[in-house]
């Protein structure tokens, strides 16, 4: 008999409208809520917080994915110098990078960074399976200019080793790291493995990696093929992968059955960068079509292909009825 397949969300959902103009602690958790019951009353098997906690009003066109992380760890600088601005002008097209105005000038410590903390302020309204999200040690390594470290992978292990103790403190039933970065730098394999595998390592429930082609503004942000990131894969210390398919097509599918059969499949089935809203039966097609790929007990989450933040409340809510619905109607359940 095939296990039951689960469905999920990647993380985000979009900011609710009344947080922009009243961020305190009692509207966040009441938005916390309102998220946690629309996922519930969708029949959704595992929520999420809609990473709600990372919401900033400074920058409410942002989703906090690397901001609320890499502004509370400390040997991080925020501001630009005189000298990050002539940097800049000496080489445009490596200085673009300095945009983002994130300098790590000392060692990574934790600062202000509190993940349990985080994690319980949500976890606790709601009686359902719950998943916390955290952004990888690649991705914040990547998007940060580094002034202090000796290379970008001892800047990453130091990143993963406060993630590590922190992850380790989280009350989740699955923790997931997101890796938005590193399927546009597949040189980066061997110490981005190392890095995400040592806070993998020290988380006690359910552990996943998320891995996608980026999207802003409902567009993707990097090029690549998933064949070429089985090796990477394969030396994850996950139980499973969240994998962005929906956008792409399913051509590569096959290329999952070189994966090491312990590491289980999360596939994307709704597509976040389309406004129009799948019907059950095709997502249900979808399903048919990655179980019979990767074979019988692989496939075991269902899920958009990246976080909500981008879309409309209407579409998302819709979208999330539609994807249980499909698995539904797949499993013979309606």
């Amino acid at each position: 008999m095939a296990a039951h397949i689960k469905t999920t969300v990647v993380g985000s959902y979009p900011v609710l409208p009344w947080m922009v103009g009243n961020p305190s602690r009692l509207v966040l958790r009441d938005a916390v809520m309102a998220v946690l019951k629309t996922q519930e009353l969708a029949g959704l098997d595992l929520v999420t917080d809609g990473e709600l906690m990372r919401f900033d009003a400074s920058h409410p066109e942002a989703n906090g994915m690397v901001e609320y992380f890499v502004s509370r760890l400390d040997g991080i600088r925020r501001a630009f110098s005189p000298a990050d601005f002539e940097r800049y002008r000496a080489d445009r097209v490596a200085g673009s990078q300095f945009l983002a105005g994130m300098f790590v000038v000392g060692p990574i410590t934790e600062g202000s960074l509190n993940l349990p903390q985080d994690c319980e302020f949500s976890r606790s309204l709601t009686r359902l399976p719950f998943k916390f999200t955290c952004t990888g040690p690649h991705m914040l390594a990547r998007v940060l200019n580094n002034c202090h470290y000796p290379d970008v992978p001892a800047l990453a292990m130091d990143i993963a080793k406060v993630l590590r103790r922190q992850l380790a403190l989280v009350e989740a039933d699955t923790v997931q790291l997101d890796e938005a970065s590193i399927v546009g730098y597949p040189q980066d394999a061997q110490w981005a493995a190392d890095a995400i595998n040592d806070v993998l390592d020290g988380i006690l429930n359910e552990k996943a990696v998320h891995l996608c082609f980026g999207n802003y503004g409902g567009q993707p942000m990097l090029r690549g093929f998933w064949r070429d990131m089985v090796p990477f894969l394969n030396r994850l210390h996950t139980d499973h992968l969240v994998l962005e398919f929906a956008r792409r097509g399913y051509d590569e599918l096959e290329v999952l059955n070189d994966l090491d059969r312990r590491i289980k499949l999360g596939i994307g089935v709704v597509d976040i960068k389309d406004n129009e809203v799948e019907s059950p039966e095709l997502i249900a097609s979808r399903i048919d079509h990655i179980a019979k790929t990767v074979g019988p007990n692989r496939l075991t989450y269902v899920h958009p292909d990246c976080g909500f933040w981008m879309l409309q409340r209407s579409v998302v809510d819709r979208k999330i009825r539609a994807l249980v619905a499909g698995r539904d109607l797949f499993e013979g359940r309606l």
